[in-house]
C-alpha cells in the first residue's frame, strides 16, 4: 500500500488539466490569470471576421487577425508562416483570386483563454470561379483585449467526392 492517499477526484482533475488553480509560473509565484467569459457562438464569430477581412484584399487585414507569435499551415503552400511579414506575403497571393469561405461543419472547444474551432470549410474563388473543399484548425488565445489566431491550419481534403 502506497504512502500516499489522493482524494480520487484530486487525482483525476490533475490528469485532465482542470485543476482550479493555475500553475506556478517557473519563478514560482502562483499565476493569477483570469479566464475570459465566452461561448461557442463568440468563437464561431471570429471566423467570420477572419473571412471579412479576407473580402478586403489587403492582406494586412488579414494578418491583424493574428497573433504576432502564431502559426500559419495554409491551404496552398507547403511552408509554415510563422512571422507577420510571412503570412502577408502568403495572403497577397492567396487573396489574388478573391476567396471566400463557408463552413461546412465544425467542432469548437473552449479552455480558459484559449479556444479551438475545427471542421471543414469551402472556399469559393470569385476570380476563377473555383471550389476548394478543405479541413481547418483555429486555435485562439485571448490577448488581455481581444482574441487573436495562435494557430491555422488548413488542408485540401484529400479525398475526392
Amino acid at each position: 500500500m502506497s504512502r500516499f492517499t489522493f482524494p480520487l477526484a484530486v487525482v483525476a482533475l490533475v490528469i485532465t488539466g482542470c485543476a482550479t488553480s493555475p500553475p506556478p509560473d517557473p519563478g514560482g509565484s502562483p499565476r493569477t490569470e483570469a479566464c475570459v467569459t465566452t461561448s461557442e457562438r463568440e468563437i464561431a464569430a471570429l471566423f467570420d471576421r477572419w473571412n471579412r477581412s479576407l473580402q478586403t484584399g489587403d492582406p494586412h487585414q488579414v494578418v491583424a487577425n493574428y497573433a504576432v507569435r502564431s502559426v500559419l499551415l495554409p491551404t496552398v503552400s507547403n511552408r509554415p508562416r510563422l512571422t507577420p511579414e510571412d503570412k502577408e506575403e502568403y495572403f497577397h497571393h492567396f487573396l489574388e483570386n478573391g476567396p471566400s469561405g463557408a463552413i461546412d461543419s465544425r467542432t469548437i472547444l473552449i479552455g480558459c483563454n484559449t479556444a479551438l474551432d475545427t471542421g471543414l470549410y469551402t472556399f469559393t474563388f470569385a476570380k476563377t470561379g473555383a471550389r476548394v473543399r478543405a479541413r481547418y484548425t483555429y486555435t485562439y488565445g485571448w490577448d488581455g483585449r481581444r482574441w487573436l489566431i495562435t494557430s491555422h491550419h488548413s488542408s485540401v481534403m484529400p479525398e475526392k467526392d
